[in-house]
This record gives C-alpha cells, structure tokens and sequence, in this order.
C-alpha cells in the first residue's frame, strides 16, 4: 500500500532544492548583466561565487533526492484524475530531475572552461564551496585550445540559459497544478508534501490513475527528453561569432617586455633607475660574503602583496619561506641576501582568489613551486634607508628589481621594512585571463618586514 505522504526527508529535500532553486533564477539574471559594469563588477564576482556554491549544493541533493526516490514509494496519485494530468504530472517530475542535475553540470562544464561569456574574454576563475573548500575543474577541459574552450563556454552557457527559463515555466506549470489540486479539485495531492495541511477525506492512497503501468515512466522519459532537447537548442542558439573574440585577436606583450617596477615615494630621486627588467637566468657572481649573518624571527616576519580586484582592494601573505641573509650596514659590499618563497603557500582569505594564484596562469607551483629573489648589490641612502639591487624569479621569468627599505638595530636585533611595486604582466602572471589589468590590477604591491638576531 502507497503511503499518503511523501517522507520527511523527501518533502525536506523537495523544499531545500525548490527554495535554492529560485534564488538562483534572479541571481543569475542579475550577474550576467552587472558583470560587464565597473560599479557592479566587484558585487558580481561575490555573487557569482556563491551562484557556483548553490549550484553545487543543488547538485548534491539531487544525487541523494533521486536515491531516496528510488528506494521509498511515493504516495499514489489520487484515483479520479484524468489520464493526460497523471500523464502531464510524470512529465514534470522527470523534466524537473533532469533540470536539477543539467543545470548544476553545465555550469560546472562552464567555470570549468575559463572563459568569461559576457565578456568574451579567457577568464579563470577557481570554485570555492561557500569558501570552505576547493571544488576542481571537470578533467581535461583546461587542456583545451583557447577556440575550443570558448566554443564550448558559449554552448554551455547557452544551454544553462535555456535551461533556466525551462525552470521557470515548469515552476509556474508546478505551482499552478499544486495550486488546482488543492483549490479546485480538493483532492489532497498538495498535502502529499506538506504536511500541515489535512488529506482530502476519502482519499484513496492506494488507487493509481487509470493509465498503463509503463505510463509514469513514458512520462517521466517525455519531460527528460525535452529537457535535453531545449538545452541542444540553448547550445546551438549561442554559437559564438566565427570570428576570433577581441581577447583572442589581441597580440598579448611577451612576458620579458621591459616594465616600470616604481619604488616607494622614499627614494630620493638620486637613486637608480627602478626598473624591472628581465634578464637571462644566470649563475650568481661569487662574491666574497663577509657580513655577519642574521637569523630570521619567522613569527615577527612577514612577506605581504596588495593590490584590486574589480575595483575592491585585498590583500595577502605568503604563509611559507626562508631567508639568508648577511648584512653589514659597514660592508654593504660582503652582503647577500637570498629570499625563496613557497608559491603555493599565498593567501588571501578568499578561497576563490587562493584557488585561482594555485592556476597554470598565476604561480602555477606544481611546476614551479618556489618563487625567489637575490640580491646583487647594496646601496646606502642616508641614515636608515637602504636599497638592494637584485633579481626577482617568477615561474620562467627573472627581473633585475630595486627594493628600498629601512634597517634599524637594536641589542643585536635588526628590523627591516621594505616596499615595492610589481608589474604583474612583466612576470607574465595573469595574462590569458587579464592582459590589460581590467579585473585584477597590473600592480602589485609588495611588502617585506623582517625580525632578525644577529648569529655571527
């Protein structure tokens, strides 16, 4: 015998998904077009954050919503109705399972192709599950060419878009019929999922409608096949241009560009030219290093970055890396100073912005895991200020780089402070998705403090 509720775990799940659901539909409207302004760009990119989050979570609880269904009967339909409403109500329900599972997975096929639609430009972007953990790309789509996988974020997109008005017709088709059912036909079939409302009297739990025993599944396989059929549309319909986008067309600067690294406003204008310019990786000279060595207070140290994303600022920390240092403000020419940082140890409170720096685009340290920067020189500018003349190594690229800072002791502890400006694109970081620093800024701005005791 039929039960004449759904399960408290189905009708949680129902009303779980339905309520994610909706709130993605003006979500989803909203960001596509806030995206392409300036003033909403940084509300969007949060925005669209958690549109991803909810779309995984839709996802999760579909999976466990179609398992629950098939191992717990559902309440009969009640006996009197008509064979196209039982016929249209199976419909419904196989197009709404199909829609709960496409729409999350084209998304994910979407992000997973780091191409921004609305923008038509290469944009990676990492997924973070409502910030508390990373969610990978689907497999092998990075790999793609860069035409591939703008090809194939327009069909995606196309199809999600499709999608999402498909929902929003069967929601109001969904809610109409809920609504007949309980106020014209009063046959108690909304009370089937929720719960304080009364079963119409004489409700027959166990009598189906008078169809075929295959009928809820020909229905069910009707509304899955139209689902499918609008999202093929939905990807033929937005097709990109055949012609290459403006991203695609644009001839990026090589990465070993000469670029301005400007120093602090504390130099003196007699200091040396602050350029970054590349250079060719090279064996360091041998230098007779006779400064007394100094010993890193790892806790009381610190090698932050800043800069703006969509226009709002953050801010980060390398979180792993080590120093020699020899300093003699009496022989800055037996200095040395050699920094090696962790690439993959960058933080910045956002899972999104960490997910996205662990990128083939940005640090990419499952090949080049350290970052490092040694010094070929000093300088003394007067009183307490200092410069290091050095190089910079990014990935495959070196800059020759000036940084500035202070040098201050007292019994036998040293504090440093230094600061300097980035060019990211001279260190070729950023540039398929941002090559004209119109998302994330083209300067970054470094800064070193150092607690160090003096060893020998």
């Amino acid at each position: 015998m039929a039960p004449t509720r759904y399960s408290a775990v189905a009708i949680a799940l129902h009303w779980g998904i339905a309520v994610c659901i909706l709130s993605m539909i003006p979500m989803g409207l909203w960001m596509t077009a806030a995206i392409e302004q300036p003033d909403s760009q940084a509300l969007a990119y949060r925005v669209f954050q958690i549109h991803k989050s909810i779309g995984f979570l839709i996802l999760a609880l579909t999976v466990v919503r179609i398992v629950w269904r098939l191992t717990h009967r559902p309440p009969a339909l009640p006996g009197g109705m008509k064979r196209w409403e039982g016929f249209a109500a199976n419909a419904t329900h196989g197009a709404f399972y199909a829609l709960m599972l496409a729409l999350p997975l084209t998304g994910w096929l979407y992000v997973s192709t780091g191409w921004a639609v609305a923008l038509d430009r290469a944009l990676e972007v990492a997924t973070s599950w409502f910030g508390l953990f990373p969610i990978p790309h689907l497999p092998g789509v990075a790999e793609l060419s860069a035409s591939v996988r703008r090809t194939l974020a327009f069909q995606a997109m196309g199809a999600h878009a499709a999608m999402a008005w498909g929902a929003v017709v069967l929601i109001a088709l969904h809610i109409g019929a809920a609504l007949k059912h309980q106020f014209l036909d009063h046959d108690g079939v909304l009370a089937h999922m929720v719960p304080f409302l009364k079963l119409a009297e004489g409700h027959a739990s166990a009598t189906a409608p008078k169809t075929s025993p295959a009928s809820p599944w020909v229905g069910r396989g009707v509304g899955v096949t139209l689902i499918a059929v609008v999202a093929m549309a939905g990807a033929v319909a937005a097709r990109p241009d055949p012609k290459p986008s403006l991203e695609m067309s644009r001839t990026a600067p090589p990465a070993a560009a000469p670029t301005p690294v400007s120093a602090p406003e504390t130099a003196p204008e007699t200091a040396p030219e602050t350029a970054a310019e590349p250079v060719a990786e090279e064996a360091p000279a041998e230098t007779a290093v006779k400064a007394g060595v100094w010993t890193i207070n790892r806790a009381a140290s610190s090698i932050a970055f800043g800069g703006t994303q969509s226009g709002d600022a953050f801010k980060g920390r390398f979180e792993q890396w080590t120093g020699q240092i020899r300093f003699d403000p009496q022989d800055l020419a037996g200095s040395k100073a050699v920094i090696t940082v962790q690439t993959n140890s960058a933080r910045t409170g956002d899972a999104t912005q960490e997910g996205s720096l662990q990128g083939a685009e940005w640090f990419d340290p499952a090949q080049y895991p350290t970052a490092r920067f040694e010094t070929t020189g000093f300088r003394a500018l007067g009183g307490d200020r200092y410069q290091a003349t050095g190089t910079l190594r990014v990935k495959t690229t070196t800059l020759r780089v000036v940084l500035p800072f202070t040098f201050s002791e007292a019994d036998g502890v040293a504090t440093v402070a230094g600061r300097l400006q980035l060019d990211r694109m001279a260190l070729n970081m950023g540039m398929e998705s941002d090559a004209t620093g119109d998302w994330v800024s083209k300067m970054i701005d470094v800064q070193i403090k150092v607690s160090a005791r003096r060893a020998g």
